[in-house]
């Protein structure tokens, strides 16, 4: 995946989706004026606008003073969105529009249309005191499931694989007569029990496969992999009681080898003999390697709980970046202060969410990870969930022992410079100033592309 550019950003798009569908579901509205509107592919836009001119007029028959006008406010930006749009885009279009709520008790209004990265198949129009994501979060899971039976002459088990997801359904052991290549007439009468109940064993393979892959919910799966030792795997395929449907659906025969530690040892030792030391891990050296241009991919968790300030020398107009965990937030002795002049806040924001606005701008592929692989569970406890590959190799060591060591400064004695009307002293809450088209307020992370944050 890492080798294939349109994936990468793929998976970027998919993860501001992923954070923004979060947003929205948690988000809460006064009285009915949150308007969640899903429109498929190939659907009329003629269609919608007629269907939302008939609810202006229902709406307007709402006796609440207050919930009225946000209502029919919703309706017409919906209306006036829809006119940009000659036709409904191939993957369809999602409209999520109304008046929110914030944790401070402030209305803000959110306003926002997009087309999905894949297409939709659900229509609905939702008129609620919340937005409803159900359709985002069923599309930003990884609906393509696999099934797995692996068989041996010690047993079976079945599994499925969706995105990193793997499940274990069922396993079972059997005890089949091993082969014996010593003991005369013994032998033969070993390998004549073992034929007799070799038959036994693929069969109930067989029918517990149907149980469990098509008389229960795993019956949607995308393909079927067969793998084992020994010629099992070939034997259950071509069984006759193999259920057809489910015959039609294998994929690939996989020889799984029974020593595999020892082939994982080999593997590894050839791995780490070639190792070049291209690599780098953790926030501070990832970013050393990204303001040199030495990093190539960068890899980071979904979740990575760190926060980013962008600290601003007066005196010679120079930018500190810092990432602080929130334990280490409340330690005002990681700030630290220049000789030539005071340092102003000019903004906060999660690294992530910059990577993912700018990572074609740094010249590197961004690949996020999940928590739910074996892989990425070790990424995060060993690595802090972030890290690189590079170009080539740097030593971070002797730069580290070359910058020495910064002067300490107060946290008292910042200027927090003035981003707007919202001005915000605390470190982590400041937001962009809002702009306004047509009358009406719009986050502007839209103009850039990318998905509004709602929490305040």
């Amino acid at each position: 995946m890492m080798d294939d550019p349109s994936a990468s950003d793929r998976n970027v798009e998919i993860w501001k989706m992923k954070k923004f569908s979060k947003s929205l579901e948690v988000a809460r509205g006064n009285g009915t004026s949150m308007i969640s509107l899903i429109i498929p592919p190939k659907d009329q836009i003629s269609r919608v606008s007629k269907m939302l001119a008939d609810e202006f007029g229902s709406a307007s028959n709402i006796k609440s003073q207050l919930n009225c006008p946000s209502v029919l406010g919703a309706i017409t930006f919906v209306q006036q969105r829809l006119r940009l749009y000659n036709k409904v885009p191939p993957n369809g279009l999602v409209v999520y529009c109304g008046t929110i709520v914030t944790e401070g008790g402030k209305e803000k209004k959110v306003n926002v249309d997009f087309e999905p990265f894949k297409p939709i198949n659900t229509s609905y129009y939702l008129c609620d005191n919340k937005f409803h994501t159900e359709v985002l979060t069923a599309l930003l899971s990884d609906d393509s499931k696999f099934g797995f039976i692996v068989i041996d002459g010690s047993g079976a088990l079945f599994g499925t694989l969706q995105g990193n997801t793997k499940e274990v359904l069922q396993k079972f052991t059997v005890d089949l007569p091993k082969k014996h290549s010593r003991g005369g007439q013994s032998a033969l009468c070993f390998a004549r029990l073992r034929m007799e109940k070799r038959p036994n064993n693929v069969q109930k393979v067989a029918e517990n496969a149907v149980q469990l892959f098509i008389s229960g919910d795993e019956g949607k799966m995308a393909g079927l992999v067969l793998a084992g030792s020994a010629d099992f795997k070939t034997e259950l395929n071509q069984y006759d009681m193999f259920d057809q449907t489910l015959q039609s659906k294998v994929l690939k025969l996989v020889d799984r080898p029974g020593a595999v530690a020892p082939n994982s040892v080999e593997l590894s030792t050839k791995f780490l003999s070639k190792n070049t030391g291209r690599y780098c891990f953790g926030v501070e050296d990832t970013l050393k390697a990204l303001e040199m241009g030495a990093a190539e991919i960068l890899i980071a968790y979904e979740n990575l709980n760190i926060m980013g300030y962008v600290l601003h020398c007066q005196g010679t107009e120079e930018e500190k970046i810092l990432c602080l965990t929130p334990e280490q937030e409340k330690d005002k002795s990681h700030f630290t202060k220049r000789p030539d002049g005071n340092m102003s806040l000019l903004r906060a924001c999660p690294p992530l969410e910059w990577f993912a606005n700018n990572y074609k701008k740094v010249g590197v592929t961004l690949e996020i990870v999940t928590y739910k692989s074996q892989e990425g569970s070790q990424f995060v406890k060993g690595f802090g969930g972030i890290g690189g590959l590079l170009r080539y190799q740097v030593d971070f060591q002797r730069m580290e022992y070359q910058e020495g060591d910064d002067e300490v400064f107060y946290l008292d004695d910042y200027e927090v410079v003035d981003m707007g009307p919202a001005k915000r002293a605390s470190l982590s809450s400041i937001q962009p100033k809002e702009h306004t088209h047509g009358g009406i307020q719009t986050d502007p992370c839209l103009t850039n592309g990318t998905f509004p944050e709602l929490n305040p």
